[in-house]
């Protein structure tokens, strides 16, 4: 059997159906560029007769030049009718797309519960359907729903399902954990017995309810299944679908199938942040292989040891996935953190100086005010490189006004900076829906003119936390801002008793952070054209 794995991803079309998660046809154009440059063989774009947007991405989509298979979705055919006067069908036939899935009942409690019919005829409307898509040239995938639940109910109607759509021609036949209640255990089992009955290629689509997503789809793979398919990190209803950033180098790295190429692979975790930021959704800090704390550290034995050699607390070398090491640095941290950290930004420091005991001390100083360094590693970086000399004044902050006024019902918010470059002392007003935001606005309209790549960043969260409840409005507050590019992400912290303030100094540091990521620092002239490129951060 071989050993090259399909790679089916319908993050626009079972993604989309996830709670909060609504992408226009541009961004869903702009995620199918991704996709196909991380190698996916499989593009499920959606129903493209469903909806205004479907029907626009698959116009659109047609002059990509996409390597991978764009494909559409449907169901099979009404029952009692023919399958060449059903819409659906007849949708995906003229979209032009070379490949289509059509989900099918294979529960025969479905079958006469949802779709109210008889057994014969659903099998009927799986034949007719999958033969329709085959006398039009496109690549046939059947998605059984509920495969699993109905195998275990009635496995001789389940198996005579995939027989039918195989008769039919379809290229694919995929099984579907749809109520993402079956165990590991089961799927495999009931992948092997299918394969014993089966002969046409086997795929394996999974939910997430019972968090085995992608364990039950190592368990189909391992059975013989070779289309796995799955969301972007594990976008989808109700729990999720089977995540294909978990899935993909756990098959690769771990388990010796072959899915995407190694420099594909390194592309990982831009993808599924990039993504994530298209969609609006945060991503999980501890997401396996591609979240921002997968190979973080912060215990001090953790780091001594992962300093001698990175194996002893990481299973993978994390640039495999396109992801890095982290040193977290916090009150609890000792001075292994402070040395490998520096390390890593390039600093000549030795353990057990007098500088960096007095770094350390600073760190655990600035904590105890309420400062929260392993949340926020650019601030961290800028205080490192302060301290052993490393950094350029980029810009000085003269000062900054506030007026929040109530017009009509309304609030309006207009934050005045005062800014000096290299020199010259910039004046710039900007309002916005909040203070934090016209104080963010302002800012960058001083600094776009000396630094014009400040424009692609932006501010994709913002937490604020009361440090001590007891001292009611006037406990200190500590913000935590989190910045992007689309490609990088990095937070930085403010702490004081006035929450604009604190708001103020996680955004002054956020925009350093970025600057000191430039190719070059020195800023141009106000009239010059020229474009300053970033660097990863």
């Amino acid at each position: 059997m071989t050993n090259a794995i399909s790679i089916f991803d319908t993050t626009l079309r079972d993604g989309t159906q996830g709670e909060g998660i609504s992408l226009s046809a541009e961004d869903k154009i702009k995620i199918a560029l991704k996709l196909d440059a991380l190698g996916v063989h499989y593009i499920e774009g959606g129903n493209p007769g469903s909806n205004g947007k479907d029907i626009e991405f698959f116009q659109r989509a047609k002059s990509l030049g996409l390597r991978a298979k764009l494909t559409a979705f449907g169901s099979t055919r009404r029952k009692n009718s023919l399958a060449e006067q059903d819409s659906s069908l007849l949708r995906i036939v003229e979209s032009g797309v070379p490949a289509a899935t059509l989900v099918g009942k294979s529960w025969d409690f479905h079958v006469h519960t949802a779709l109210q019919t008889t057994l014969e005829e659903n099998l009927s409307m799986i034949f007719d359907s999958i033969a329709f898509l085959k006398r039009n040239s496109i690549e046939a995938m059947f998605d059984a729903e509920h495969f699993f639940d109905g195998f275990k109910n009635n496995p001789e109607y389940a198996i005579s399902v995939l027989q039918h759509a195989q008769d039919a021609g379809a290229d694919w036949l995929v099984l579907c954990d749809t109520n993402g209640g079956t165990l590991p255990g089961e799927i495999h089992d009931i992948v092997t017995q299918v394969r014993r009955a089966i002969n046409a290629p086997i795929g394996i689509h999974t939910h997430n309810d019972c968090e085995l997503a992608v364990a039950n789809t190592l368990a189909a793979v391992q059975a013989g299944a070779r289309q796995v398919q799955g969301t972007i990190n594990g976008y989808g209803e109700r729990c999720g679908n089977a995540n294909l950033c978990s899935i993909i180098p756990n098959l690769q790295l771990k388990m010796g199938y072959d899915c995407i190429s190694e420099q594909q692979l390194q592309a990982l975790t831009g993808t599924a942040r990039y993504i994530s930021e298209i969609a609006n959704v945060h991503m999980p800090v501890g997401q396996p292989y591609v979240g921002n704390a997968a190979f973080a550290h912060k215990g001090g034995i953790h780091v001594s040891a992962i300093m001698k050699d990175s194996k002893t607390y990481e299973h993978i070398v994390p640039e495999l996935v396109g992801n890095k090491q982290r040193i977290l640095v916090s009150e609890l941290a000792g001075q292994s953190n402070i040395v490998s950290k520096a390390h890593q930004l390039g600093l000549d420091v030795n353990a057990n100086t007098e500088k960096t005991k007095e770094i350390m001390n600073r760190i655990k100083d600035l904590e105890h005010q309420g400062y929260q360094f392993e949340g926020a590693d650019a601030s961290l970086e800028l205080l490192l490189r302060e301290a052993y000399g490393e950094s350029t004044e980029l810009f000085k902050v003269e000062s900054f006004k506030m007026l929040v006024d109530k017009t009509n019902g309304h609030m309006v918010s207009e934050a005045i900076v005062k800014i000096s470059v290299d020199g010259e002392i910039v004046y710039t007003a900007a309002e916005g829906n909040g203070p934090v935001n016209a104080l963010d606005n302002a800012l960058r309209k001083a600094l776009v003119q000396f630094y014009p790549e400040i424009k692609n960043i932006h501010l994709s969260d913002y937490k604020v936390r009361v440090i001590d409840e007891k001292d009611a409005t006037a406990a200190k507050v500590r913000v935590l801002v989190e910045s992007s590019d689309f490609e990088n992400t990095w937070s930085t912290v403010g702490v004081s008793s006035n929450v604009i303030e604190a708001s103020w100094e996680a955004l002054v540091d956020s925009i350093r952070y970025a600057l000191l990521g430039m190719s070059k620092i020195e800023p141009v002239n106000a009239d010059s054209s020229e474009r300053l490129g970033l660097v990863n951060h």
